[in-house]
């Protein structure tokens, strides 16, 4: 009798990948390490500064959280779909500026129309990158570019026109943000789900089109990340204290893939845990905001780049770990007449020393198939002696 997990991985496409389901345990032992490492830095930081977790203090830094986890989220979107999009960053300060000029004439214009040239935008992106089949991150670099130029446009900072105060719904927007985080973890955990937001994950050659359902999903991941680094940067403007200063908005896009990275999600796409995100949003922030009140001098240049290089080493992990173990190991594996898989099978009795059935044959010579006797036994008409 074979197991059920082996004859569920009997139906998984190889040339999607490894067949069986995705380890989680080392998703799971990474999340209690950055809960434990977010914890110790939340009591530092209250103790440096109680009024941070009180108050007005408390919705600012919620806000904050949110900010870059609407970043993060966009920067892991696109990773869990193979087709990193780097020009969230560049999006963000954009739609930051745009919102900073706009917001008099009212919020739901504004986040209306914002909305609707974000998912252009993306969709535009993700016509290049699917139809063409061209990497996701060299495409998303060339709308970055382009984003840049619009961003260059305004050399001077700009004042927020807008009496909108997200800290008055802190707490709505940090619940909404953790139920995306959360939630979209969770379904990312289901095998089905899984392998189809990673089918855009080359397993072969690169260039190779990856089907249909993997160019509509990476489509929508695409128009998505666009639009939720839309609505990050309006919230980095809100939540301002001051002008909004134009930038080419690069360090949060390291600073996003870093925290995606950092919460679990693969380099390579297709894995990631369940709250990672939401731990390594908050992880990254209260860094931020510790290092201001120990009045250290570190960009987000420096902060993104430790929170690459450990991404790295936990995509590493993740990938060494969290892969499948094929349906060939767990029914290949055999120990004393004992399967993995639990039957147990008796051991092979010694094979006796085979007798044949017939006695051996003295050897003798053979006529030669292509000798002259066997097709000439006697004188052709040709050559007798009555010719």
């Amino acid at each position: 009798m074979v197991p059920a997990a082996v004859l569920d991985d009997v139906f998984d496409d190889p040339a999607h990948g490894e067949p069986g389901r995705d380890r989680m345990a080392v998703h799971l032992v990474w999340e209690v390490l950055l809960l434990t490492v977010t914890a110790v830095l939340a009591v530092g930081l209250y103790r440096e500064r109680p009024a941070l977790f009180e108050g007005l203090g408390l919705r600012t830094l919620l806000v904050a959280v949110v900010a870059l986890g609407l970043l993060t989220l966009a920067a892991g979107l696109s990773l869990r779909t193979a087709a990193p999009n780097l020009a969230v960053g560049p999006v963000a300060v954009a739609s930051a500026l745009h919102f900073a000029e706009q917001a008099d004439r009212g919020l739901s214009e504004v986040v209306g129309w914002s909305s609707l040239v974000a998912a252009v935008g993306g969709l535009a992106l993700a016509v290049v990158v699917v139809g063409l089949q061209v990497p996701a991150w060299a495409a998303s670099l060339a709308a970055a570019a382009g984003v840049v130029v619009y961003i260059e446009r305004r050399p001077e900072p700009v004042l927020l026109q807008s009496d909108y105060e997200p800290a008055a719904s802190a707490f709505y927007l940090v619940a909404g943000f953790a139920a995306l985080a959360v939630l979209g973890g969770y379904f990312g955990t289901i095998k089905a789900v899984r392998r189809s937001v990673g089918r855009y994950r080359p397993v072969g050659d690169p260039a190779w089109r990856r089907g249909l359902v993997a160019a509509v999903l990476t489509t929508l991941a695409l128009v998505v990340s666009t639009v939720f680094a839309m609505f990050g940067g309006m919230l980095l403007a809100a939540n301002g204290s001051g002008p909004v200063v134009p930038a080419p908005g690069f360090d949060l896009t390291l600073l996003a893939f870093g925290a995606s990275l950092l919460g679990g999600t693969s380099a390579f796409g297709r894995r990631g845990g369940v709250t990672g995100t939401l731990l390594a949003v908050v992880l990254v922030t209260l860094a931020a905001r510790y290092a201001v009140e120990r009045n250290w001098e570190v960009s987000r240049y420096a902060l993104a780049g430790v929170a690459l290089a450990v991404g790295l080493l936990v995509t590493r992990l993740v990938e060494s770990f969290g892969r499948p173990r094929s349906a060939g190991e767990r029914t290949a594996r055999w120990t004393d007449g004992r399967a993995s898989t639990g039957w147990s099978l008796p051991p092979a009795a010694p094979a006796a020393t085979w007798t044949p059935v017939l006695p051996e044959q003295p050897a003798e010579r053979r006529p030669d198939p292509w000798g002259i006797e066997r097709w000439d036994p006697e004188p052709g008409r040709w050559d007798g002696p009555d010719r």
